[in-house]
C-alpha cells in the first residue's frame, strides 16, 4: 500500500515537473520571440533610412555621371585632352559605384523582407563588404581630380608650374589613393584612419543594424543558461 502511494506521489510530482518545464519552454519561446520581433523592428527601421538615403546617392550618382558624359562628349579635342581623360574616370568610377549601391539597396530591401536573424546578419556583411568596396573605389578618383583644368597650352607656356606642382600633387594623390584601395580592408576596421573615413551614416547604420541583430544572439544565450 505504501509502495503504491509513493509512486502516485512521484507520478504526480514528474506530471508537475513536465508541466513546469513545458511552461517555461514556453514562455522561454514567447520572450524570445517577442525580443526577437522587437530588435527585427529596429533594425529594419535603421536599414529602411538607409535604403533611401542610397537610393537617393543612386540618382544623384547617375544624374553625375550624365552630366560629365555631357561635357565629355561637347570635349572632345587634343587641346583638352587631359579634362577628357580626367571626366571619363571620374565618371566611370561613380558609374561603378552607382551598380554597388542599386545592388546594396536590393540587399536591403531582402533583409527587412527576411525572418532570419543569421540571413539577415550575413546580409549585412554583405552590405559592410560592399561599401568598403565602393569606398576603396571612390578613392580612385582622387588623382584626376587633380588634372581635369589641365590643357595643352596650359602645360607650354608654364612647364615649371607643371612640373613641379601640378605633377607632385597628381603623384601625392595617386599613391594616396593607391594605398587607400589595398589597406580599406576589415582587419584594419580598429584603425582610428579607418573608424574616421568610416563615421558616415552608412557605415554607423549597419554597425547600429548589426547591434540589433547581435542583441538578439545574446539574448538567447542568456535564456540558455537560466
Amino acid at each position: 500500500m505504501q509502495d503504491l502511494e509513493l509512486n502516485t506521489i512521484w507520478k504526480q510530482y514528474d506530471e508537475k515537473l513536465e508541466q513546469a518545464r513545458l511552461l517555461n519552454l514556453q514562455s522561454w519561446a514567447l520572450n524570445l520571440q517577442s525580443f526577437e520581433m522587437h530588435q527585427q523592428l529596429k533594425a529594419n527601421a535603421t536599414l529602411g533610412k538607409l535604403a533611401s538615403y542610397k537610393m537617393l546617392l543612386v540618382v544623384l550618382g547617375m544624374a553625375w555621371v550624365v552630366f560629365l558624359a555631357f561635357l565629355v562628349f561637347h570635349s572632345l579635342s587634343w587641346g583638352k585632352v587631359f579634362f577628357v581623360v580626367s571626366t571619363s574616370a571620374i565618371a566611370i568610377i561613380t558609374f561603378i559605384a552607382v551598380l554597388v549601391y542599386v545592388r546594396q539597396v536590393m540587399l536591403l530591401k531582402e533583409i527587412t523582407n527576411t525572418d532570419s536573424v543569421l540571413q539577415a546578419q550575413q546580409k549585412i556583411t554583405r552590405l559592410q563588404t560592399g561599401t568598403i568596396r565602393i569606398a576603396r573605389i571612390l578613392f580612385l578618383q582622387s588623382p584626376f581630380y587633380c588634372t581635369w583644368f589641365l590643357t595643352v597650352d596650359m602645360i607650354q607656356k608654364n612647364p615649371l608650374e607643371f612640373w613641379f606642382i601640378t605633377v607632385p600633387v597628381f603623384s601625392f594623390f595617386t599613391v594616396v589613393s593607391v594605398w587607400l584601395y589595398f589597406n580599406i580592408h576589415f582587419k584594419n576596421a580598429h584603425k582610428k584612419w579607418f573608424q574616421l573615413l568610416f563615421s558616415s551614416h552608412e557605415w554607423t547604420a549597419l554597425l547600429k543594424a548589426r547591434s540589433f541583430y547581435e542583441e538578439v544572439e545574446d539574448f538567447k544565450k542568456e535564456l540558455d543558461v537560466k
